[in-house]
């Protein structure tokens, strides 16, 4: 039985934007984890000295989660051009890498915050600019891979 070939092509682009949401959005777990397990530890260190648990130390654990949306976004700009197959697979799957990562780093950057906030009460401006940072590599990719997505449909 052969498989038609525009099916195949449809398929292998399908594929691309899944593997990108998939991969973001596996970033976006191991970073939120990271820092929320951290948090959870900071907390325990400030009721154990029976001082006040800062409450923002969420918005640190909460900062990967951004780049869940990012895939996403690539992938349903990608379910548009799917007929493109093959190269929008291998785009998927290595945009959805380079943002995942990002996420997976901002976690652990969010984790030492989340730490050095709860123990000095200092810094929290300086935290949320270098996530920030990490948080840039993302977003680059996002853009750079909606740039290459259109000049693949040329």
């Amino acid at each position: 039985m052969a498989m038609d070939p525009e099916l195949v092509q449809q398929a292998m682009g399908m594929a691309g934007a899944v593997a990108c949401l998939g991969l973001s959005a596996a970033g976006s777990a191991f970073g939120t984890g990271f820092a929320a397990t951290a948090a959870v530890g900071a907390w325990k260190k400030c009721y154990a000295q029976n001082k006040p648990a800062p409450f923002i130390l969420l918005g640190l654990v909460g900062a990967p989660i951004t780049q869940t949306l990012y895939g996403m976004i690539l992938m349903f700009l990608m379910f548009g051009k799917a007929q493109l197959g093959l190269p929008l697979l291998i785009l998927g799957i290595f945009a959805g890498l380079g943002i995942g990562m990002s996420a997976f780093f901002q976690g652990r950057a969010a984790a030492a915050a989340c730490d050095a906030q709860a123990e000095t009460g200092q810094g929290l401006t300086n935290y949320f600019g270098a996530i920030g940072i990490v948080e840039t590599v993302a977003i680059f990719t996002m853009v750079f891979a909606l740039i290459a997505i259109t000049k693949l449909g040329v």
